[in-house]
């Protein structure tokens, strides 16, 4: 395909205009949305409004600028883009704080079991969440049983208390079927927990409709909320009276500023909360989140699936690339966001990408990932980052001793 096609691409794409949402640097084709989501232009005039509000009007700010209700606000405007309820999404600390809080609660739920069925494949901060828990609890109480992805539904069949799972596997990017397994699992008699960390702002979610138990997931990636941006978490309504924060502190009472020695949990959602709400940090994924305004989230995956799909094919005729192998499913509809290549040198053709302008990721031992986050990418930046990957593979660039120094976040 020729670059007047590609353009042809860019000029029909009814999402084109959200670029103009990001401040994205001229030189640089950024391939990594699904690990930190760029800039946007409405965080960064918030940012500048946040220092005139604690500034002048300091802890007034509270009720004046509606500090208070972020957790709340910030909830809602996700809610939309995972099909929940409102009243059944509240944003707040991060995914490992609120997977242990979820955790706990759905165990509590499940007084007579204490298995905590993932995959062996898992995000790590997912298990090493279980394993705290249990540690905490005791293996009576909280037992992690890892297995494979072949056997997970067999596994499944024998009703552990929970089935702890990621939707989109970070590696590969594979994608497991929410709406099947959860109702596997509720045929079991078990609960579910989903962490949607690279799901939520690219692929379609229903999670109200799906009967979703519990969720997690994060605000940086494809929410672009900025560097360690507060996660969010749900619960369905019908678990809510019933569920307890095992981190209960004062902002999930039901009367904060009352300031009584006994814990009282707020109403529905409210009660998962815990400390003081980050208000600059919440603040920037509360204006970050208007760039999803009126947008539908199919919209968002059917342009990822296109992006992706053209980096195959630009790639697929190259003799120099041999050696980069597709670990993600082939057929988009069986993965998320981004794509995952082994090649026995990733990490040095990441570095060297970097330097061609095109940030990507690495991850351990000899994955290249590279994301296609549908509101900022271009079919055009696609083209580009193609181009650039068979000319540095074609001279061997990767090669060189510069591009083999690891620093400390890879």
């Amino acid at each position: 395909m020729n670059l007047q096609a590609i353009r042809a691409l860019d000029a029909a794409d009814p999402l084109a205009s959200r670029r103009e949402a990001f401040l994205l640097p001229e030189d640089m084709v950024y391939l990594n949305g699904n690990s930190l989501g760029p800039l946007t232009r409405s965080a960064q005039s918030r940012l500048i409004e946040l220092e005139r509000q604690w500034g002048q009007d300091l802890i007034s700010s509270w009720n004046r600028h509606h500090w208070i209700d972020l957790p709340q606000r910030v909830g809602h405007k996700i809610s939309r883009l995972i099909g929940a309820s409102p009243r059944n999404v509240i944003c707040c600390d991060s995914v490992s704080v609120n997977l242990f809080k979820l955790l706990a609660a759905a165990l509590q739920l499940q007084p007579g079991d204490g298995r905590v069925l993932s995959l062996e494949s898992n995000f790590p901060t997912d298990l090493y969440s279980a394993q705290g828990l249990q540690a905490l609890l005791g293996a009576e109480r909280c037992q992690l049983q890892l297995v494979a992805q072949n056997e997970l539904e067999a596994a499944l069949r024998t009703g552990p208390a929970v089935l702890l799972l990621t939707q989109v596997d970070f590696r590969d990017c594979r994608k497991l079927d929410i709406a099947q397994l959860t109702a596997l699992a509720h045929g079991a008699g078990t609960l579910v927990i989903w962490d949607l960390s690279h799901s939520v702002g690219v692929l379609p979610l229903s999670l109200d409709q799906w009967r979703v138990d519990f969720a997690v997931g994060c605000g940086y990636k494809y929410l672009n909320g900025g560097p360690g941006a507060p996660a969010f978490l749900y619960v369905a309504e019908r678990h809510q009276q019933s569920s307890s924060n095992a981190l209960s502190g004062w902002m999930g009472h039901r009367e904060p500023f009352a300031f009584t020695p006994q814990w009282q949990a707020g109403a529905g959602i409210d009660r998962f909360l815990s400390g003081t709400p980050a208000v600059l940090s919440m603040s920037c994924l509360d204006a970050a989140l208007d760039a999803f305004a009126d947008i539908e989230p199919r919209q968002l995956w059917d342009k990822s699936m296109q992006l992706s799909q053209l980096f195959l094919d630009l790639l697929a005729h190259s003799v120099d690339l041999e050696q980069l192998q597709l670990s993600s499913p082939g057929d988009p509809l069986d993965r998320g966001g981004h794509l995952a290549f082994a090649h026995p040198q990733a990490f040095g053709l990441c570095q060297a990408l970097a330097t061609a302008g095109v940030q990507c990721d690495f991850r351990s031992p000899d994955l290249l990932r590279i994301g296609f986050s549908p509101l900022f990418l271009r079919f055009e930046d696609i083209w580009q980052a193609a181009r650039r990957l068979q000319a540095i593979v074609a001279t061997g660039e990767h090669l060189l001793p510069q591009h083999q120094i690891r620093a400390k976040v890879t």
